[in-house]
């Protein structure tokens, strides 16, 4: 876009100069907070400067300022009503899924104290092995990435940690990775060779 010559300057300028208090004015007294009003009429500027050479002439622009700042406050309450849909639908998925966001420090307490214990006594790669498979949800091809070694190399250490880790916990843990006292699962230990 070539740059504006000087009568759309002066022009846009004698717009701008003329109407400003007008249409903040107007714009005030349909906005709940001084700062969108401001929005309004900076928009509502923009876009004449953006438009300045299809500008109507006369009073003629004066009415079309007012119908681009009715727009824009139009976008405005739109884009206000999304945003509180949106943080609606925020808080009640949020309200839903409390549970995930803030679960109860003290369930499985002693069995991740009992499966801590035991991947402290693994050597260092059969621990790391067995954190990015079960934690970080790793594939092999990915573990084999970030240790610098082949996927062949992955599997076969995490079929031997988990086999390791299985003889540490002995009978404290039932098959399924589950705590033998009581009901309450625990941490998902990926024990099985399939998982």
């Amino acid at each position: 876009m070539s740059s504006p010559g000087p009568d759309h300057r002066d022009r846009f300028r004698d717009l701008y100069t003329g109407h400003f208090d007008a249409l903040l004015s107007y714009a005030l007294r349909r906005v709940d907070r001084p700062e969108d009003a401001a929005d309004v009429v900076a928009d509502t500027f923009l876009v004449a400067w953006r438009r300045r050479s299809h500008l109507p002439a006369g009073d003629e622009a004066r009415l079309w300022l007012y119908g681009v700042a009715r727009n824009m406050l139009a976008n405005q309450r739109r884009g206000e009503r999304r945003r509180d849909r949106l943080g609606e639908a925020l808080r009640a998925r949020l309200a839903a899924s409390a549970d995930l966001w803030a679960p109860d420090p003290s369930s499985g307490l002693t069995e991740r104290a009992v499966v801590r214990a035991a991947l402290a006594r693994l050597g260092d790669l059969d621990r790391e092995v067995l954190s990015l498979t079960v934690w970080e949800e790793l594939e092999p091809r990915e573990i084999a990435a970030v240790l610098g070694v082949s996927a062949q190399v992955v599997r076969t250490r995490l079929s031997r940690a988990r086999g390791r880790l299985r003889d540490l916990l002995g009978d404290e843990l039932a098959p399924s990775g589950h705590v033998v006292q009581g009901s309450t699962p625990g941490p998902r230990l990926a024990l099985e060779e399939g998982s």
